[in-house]
């Protein structure tokens, strides 16, 4: 059986502070907390889940809150941005309304390798896409859960293309095709004048739930990450006998990994690509709803059976978040 990646997951990234996180990402751009848990590698801060109505694979954008982070340097071998599926070019007639309601500045609609998109940044300078799906074929989308602020006609569906820039494409490229099962789809004009074409590439049923595009620069230093900034992609397998067909496969190549993690609502692997970029390989499975119910998920904070000895310290560094809205 050959394997084959069904598109991404979810993009994890940086906040310095998970309130005001919160409250932009659900109230601004109406996606669901769907998980209030703690860094598993850091339990003193939060990690917060925002997706679809039931958080399904590919719709998922989460953060890590780091809260002395520096602001993020942004530059090469970084995820230097991330993309959110609407339903069509109407809704991002929609969105520019609604950013400038909220006091966020976009660069307005722009055609970019043939779908129109909307970009802007978060609060902390983090770098979000709009993309169309009015022409996308491929990887279904989510649906917008039915108690966001945002209409359904216009609500986000999940991620889009995830933007990766790099000072040598070359390395990255045969990592995403000749390991990943990544297929070439074509290219189109750097946003900046004098740069490489920016490459595309699809796996799975391919479409805008599915894709990389891969950006040499030539002119950027080395990124610095903080808050505002990306830390790993996750790319989705559908179980976990097939994960560990991907970690034997993994391992035979000339980079290292983490080998099997266990993040109770998925189960992973992690590996640097040439370029230094983190990639998470992540199975669909079990999902959020395995420690509570799927009209409470985000409510309460949810711990992993393997840290639920540990709540009242845990809950004790904690913040409280203003969920009052997701109930």
């Amino acid at each position: 059986m050959s394997l084959t990646l069904k598109g991404l997951h979810h993009v994890s990234a940086l906040t310095a502070r998970a309130p005001e996180n919160f409250k932009f990402y659900t109230e601004v751009l109406g996606l669901r907390l769907i998980k209030k848990t703690v860094n598993q590698d850091d339990v003193s801060v939060y990690h917060l889940f925002y997706g679809d109505e039931a958080g399904n694979p590919g719709t998922e954008v989460t953060f890590f809150e780091i809260p002395n982070a520096g602001r993020n340097r942004d530059g090469n071998n970084s995820i230097s941005a991330l993309s959110l599926r609407v339903p069509d070019d109407k809704a991002l007639e929609y969105w520019t309304q609604r950013l400038a309601e909220f006091q966020v500045e976009h660069e307005g609609i722009q055609d970019r390798g043939g779908r129109k998109t909307l970009a802007f940044r978060d609060h902390e300078g983090q770098r979000l896409i709009l993309v169309s799906d009015e022409h996308n074929q491929g990887v279904a989308g989510g649906k917008p859960w039915d108690k966001s602020p945002v209409p359904a006609a216009y609500g986000i569906l999940g991620l889009g293309p995830v933007h990766l820039t790099v000072g040598a494409a070359e390395s990255s490229a045969k990592v995403l095709t000749d390991l990943l099962g990544f297929r070439r789809k074509g290219t189109y004009p750097s946003p900046v004048a004098g740069q490489p074409d920016v490459s595309v590439f699809e796996t799975g049923e391919g479409g805008s739930g599915a894709e990389i595009h891969l950006e040499e620069r030539l002119d950027l230093p080395q990124e610095r990450l903080g808050r505002g900034g990306v830390h790993h992609v996750a790319f989705r397998v559908d179980n976990e006998e097939e994960l560990k067909q991907w970690i034997g496969r993994i391992s035979s190549y000339p980079l290292q990994n983490s080998g099997f993690v266990d993040r109770f609502y998925f189960r992973s692997l992690y590996f640097r690509e040439p370029s230094g970029i983190l990639f998470e390989l992540a199975t669909d499975g079990p999902g959020f709803a395995t420690d509570e119910d799927i009209e409470h998920l985000g409510e309460s904070l949810a711990l992993p059976p393997f840290l639920e000895d540990k709540r009242t310290q845990i809950e004790a560094h904690l913040k409280p978040l203003d969920t009052r809205q997701q109930g």
